[in-house]
């Protein structure tokens, strides 16, 4: 059959959401329903072999989570964690790509599902490489905190002015000025900026706590050892709160130590 007698045959053995055409090189495109973590839709790609077929994501899974890593190189963990998603679904690893071989055509419609359940599983490890390095700089404020004794609560909840309840990464007290701090640490650009809108709109529902607590202060501290961060990301937060860089602790103890300037802001 040509390629777009393939197209139907393939679409047919699918559910209505899967949208199958012919793929620019070779062989049919399937855009799936699925999305990675950015958005992005996933893609699955089938080719036809000797009345065989092979199904894979021609190492698209793969690719994107190497581009929201600082090093772009996976770590030993990572990889257990990739071979533990082939294993499961029965996929294999070949070249970065996650391929099913010799697929009978009666077996498509089931190859191109666990394709792409395999291509969300292996992209959700992001959020397992984001929160460990989230959790090492944490980890490393809170040390910080208790040597320099002071007084901090962690993962606090505040409910903002929409009531949308906001976790707040710290919380500290020094006499009668209170900071809460929101921890910025990202892997890629583009999370750069997701995490910093999330941030400013955090300080932005929050804000009406500065009528509330005396001496109330923001703190966006940006974990700048990861050189992903742009003025931009900067700019972004500091109409509600001050922007500190974690390698520059001193800043961060004077910015705890100091009272808080009055605002437009305070009056929004």
């Amino acid at each position: 059959m040509n390629v777009n007698e393939f197209c139907v045959f393939i679409g047919n053995s699918l559910p209505p959401l899967f949208v199958c055409s012919p793929a620019p090189k070779e062989g049919v495109r399937v855009r799936t329903p699925l999305l990675y973590p950015d958005g992005g839709v996933v893609d699955v790609f089938v080719l036809e072999q000797a009345n065989r077929y092979t199904v894979t994501d021609f190492g698209d899974a793969l690719g994107w989570l190497g581009l929201q890593s600082v090093s772009r190189r996976r770590s030993s963990k990572q990889e257990m964690l990739v071979k533990d998603v082939c294993a499961t679904l029965r996929i294999e690893l070949s070249q970065d790509q996650l391929v099913l071989r010799l697929v009978r055509r009666d077996q498509l419609g089931e190859a191109v599902l666990r394709v792409a359940q395999a291509v969300i599983r292996v992209s959700d490890l992001w959020f397992t490489m984001r929160s460990q390095s989230l959790q090492t700089t944490a980890d490393e404020v809170d040390e910080w905190l208790r040597e320099k004794q002071i007084r901090f609560e962690r993962q606090v909840k505040k409910q903002g002015q929409s009531t949308r309840n906001w976790t707040i990464d710290f919380e500290t007290r020094i006499d009668d000025r209170t900071s809460l701090i929101f921890l910025l640490s990202a892997g890629s650009q583009g999370d750069a900026r997701r995490i910093s809108e999330h941030v400013l709109a955090g300080c932005a529902d929050l804000n009406y706590l500065r009528k509330k607590v005396p001496n109330l202060s923001f703190i966006s501290l940006f974990d700048d050892f990861s050189d992903v961060w742009r003025e931009e990301h900067f700019g972004m937060v500091t109409q509600f709160s001050k922007v500190v860089r974690w390698s520059r602790s001193e800043e961060f103890e004077r910015a705890l130590m100091t009272e808080p300037p009055i605002t437009e802001t305070d009056f929004v």
